[in-house]
């Protein structure tokens, strides 16, 4: 494994009913990355908060500048900072 970090990226467009949290959370346990996903007040906007290996994440970061194919992404904002570990999983939360 390499660096550990942990990122929050807040993602805008239709990203909302679109299956973007679920499509999220496959890919993030696919990659072993640890955290949530949930949608915002809103209606535009979803929240990911995840911890992991650097390289992981980064790939995770790529999948969310996109989405799932119904989505219309129109920007990611990104915030690293340090791993914290205190996620046991990935979850949605609604």
């Amino acid at each position: 494994m390499g660096e550990l970090a942990s990122l929050r990226a807040v993602v805008r467009g239709r990203v909302q009913g679109v299956s973007f949290r679920e499509s999220t959370r496959r890919l993030a346990v696919q990659l072993g990355i640890f955290g949530f996903v949930r949608n915002l007040p809103d209606r535009r906007t979803v929240e990911v908060v995840a911890e992991g290996d650097r390289e992981k994440l980064d790939a995770l970061v790529e999948f969310l500048k996109v989405g799932p194919p119904a989505a219309r992404v129109e920007s990611v904002e990104t915030e690293w900072s340090s791993y914290t570990g205190k996620y046991a999983d990935f979850s949605p939360t609604y």
